[in-house]
């Protein structure tokens, strides 16, 4: 009927209808059972790309009146469920997407908003009503007449606390949405509240306008987890169809472990199987910007916290002391909270730790250190392509000068005594690897276990195997012997294609200043 109420079903008959679409209208489902309860009013803060305005149009074309979308929803998992009927488009929506008015009414937000809403009312119910009141006042007007209860979509809500410093702004949107959600005329009209922002609800003293909504975040999703983001089943079946790699889609996109489920980037999953190629691209959002903001932050920790976690591992974080405001970030834990919330980080809620979820994401770190403050490190990971071109070509010298470059940069984060921090060394020395290689550390092989194993991805073109000995103190012809001495190359048994053994040496009283050596064969 409207723009903004009662609108069609045009957003998600676009979304059906696209090349890759994945049926998430169990949501729907879970949305019914609160419909009208004192569990109403729900608030979902997930990353950019993470499929919340998709829902959102979803929602409005099941339960608008503006709709007819019997046909749309034929086959989708809602349209078996006992209750599909019953709830669709019998409900009077409105729909707002505030980051598309807040852009060019940054003053006066709340006034167009309402103006807007009330230019539809006005095509539907004439003169009969009084435009001039609070819009929540017309809307139980609206519901005494026709007893058909609202259900009110707010897309972005959170873009006017993002962006404003303007405290009296701030107070009277928020006291905007509080007539809509909380008042005591909402409770008689409101059947469901529905939000999405990047950013969970920040606490505002002496003010309550959305603290009874319940809030499903990049920390805890709960039920919702699987609607948001693509699960592993969802992306085989995908992987399949378009005949892409699995192994390689997971190690690009996968590891949001959120409530012990690995969800998937949406977005860039879809660019991936479109386009038949794997790339980084999430990191064009706008929110890529965050990155070199916070990691550049001088808080005591920081620093070694990005390399540790670059260097494949998690670091303790402790996320209940962020307040939800990018414009307030005050320490480590702060900064690192925001990039779980940003997508920017995964979080493992066992062990309360942040880490880099992805290929992908690493990529964008990558990026965002070459334009930032951290030359060195920068400089170091601007080789790891050389590295592993110079590993692939059996120049063992090149490799070796390519390490010592590697230990000089990380040396002072990543303490160096023994052959565990040299693997933390090595993992970020070939940093750019896990693109074409799947990188175990510590795999079971023969007698032991091999330090480092580089499995071809099937994107890997001719790129051969590779087996990586350390050592600490010996030599790397040691590191060779004990490859072929405990049958290190079971580990690629059945493997038909070109194996390298490589062998690297840490030598603390390295002649001449140079550590470290290398010795690299071909397994014949």
């Amino acid at each position: 009927m409207g723009e903004y109420f009662n609108r069609n079903n045009g957003s998600f008959t676009e979304d059906k209808n696209s090349k890759i679409y994945v049926d998430k209208t169990g949501l729907l489902g879970f949305l019914n059972e609160r419909l009208r309860t004192n569990d109403k009013c729900i608030a979902v803060s997930h990353a950019r790309r993470f499929g919340k305005s998709h829902a959102a149009g979803m929602i409005n074309a099941y339960y608008s009146l503006g709709s007819d979308s019997a046909k749309l929803f034929e086959g989708t998992k809602i349209a078996s469920d006992p209750d599909f009927k019953k709830h669709l488009n019998k409900y009077n929506v409105i729909h707002v997407d505030i980051s598309s008015i807040w852009d060019f009414h940054k003053e006066d937000i709340v006034e167009t908003i309402q103006e807007r809403i009330c230019k539809d009312f006005q095509k539907v119910y004439g003169e009969s009503l009084d435009y001039k009141r609070d819009l929540y006042l017309l809307i139980q007007e609206i519901y005494s007449i026709t007893e058909i209860p609202f259900i009110v979509i707010i897309d972005e809500w959170d873009c006017v606390i993002r962006n404003s410093t303007d405290k009296e702004l701030v107070h009277k949107y928020l006291q905007f949405l509080h007539s809509l959600f909380k008042s005591e005329e909402s409770k008689s009209f409101l059947a469901l509240g529905y939000i999405t922002g990047i950013l969970p609800i920040k606490k505002i003293k002496d003010e309550s306008a959305l603290n009874n909504f319940e809030e499903f975040t990049m920390l805890k999703s709960r039920m919702l987890t699987e609607f948001y983001g693509f699960t592993e089943n969802e992306v085989k079946v995908l992987c399949e169809k378009y005949d892409m790699d699995f192994e390689s889609t997971r190690a690009w996109y996968d590891g949001y472990l959120i409530d012990g489920k690995h969800m998937y980037n949406p977005n860039s999953v879809v660019q991936a199987m479109k386009n038949q190629e794997f790339d980084s691209y999430w990191r064009n959002t706008s929110s890529f910007e965050s990155i070199n903001t916070f990691i550049t932050m001088n808080y005591a920790g920081l620093k070694d916290d990005v390399l540790t976690m670059l260097s494949g591992g998690k670091v303790r974080v402790n996320t209940n002391t962020f307040q939800n405001d990018l414009s307030t970030i005050a320490s480590k834990n702060e900064a690192l909270t925001a990039l779980i919330h940003l997508g920017y980080l995964g979080y493992d809620a066992d062990r309360k730790s942040a880490f880099i979820p992805n290929y992908e994401v690493a990529t964008a770190f990558e990026l965002a250190l070459e334009t930032g403050e951290w030359t060195e490190i920068a400089t170091a990971i601007s080789t790891c392509d050389d590295l592993l071109m110079a590993t692939i070509d059996s120049d063992a010298e090149k490799v070796a000068e390519l390490i010592e470059l590697a230990h000089d940069t990380y040396t002072s984060v990543l303490k160096y005594n023994d052959e565990n921090s040299l693997s933390c060394v090595l993992t970020m020395a070939y940093f750019t690897a896990p693109a074409y290689y799947n990188i175990v550390r510590e795999m079971p092989a023969g007698k032991g276990f091999a330090d480092f194993v580089f499995i071809p991805r099937a994107n890997a073109g001719h790129r051969p195997a590779m087996i990586v000995e350390l050592k600490y103190n010996k030599s790397a012809d040691t590191a060779i012997r004990q490859i072929k001495e405990n049958r290190y190359q079971g580990a690629l048994s059945g493997y038909q294609d070109k194996i390298l053994l490589v062998g690297i040496n840490y030598d603390a009283e390295g002649k001449e200043k140079k550590h470290h050596t290398c010795v690299i064969e071909e397994w014949q």
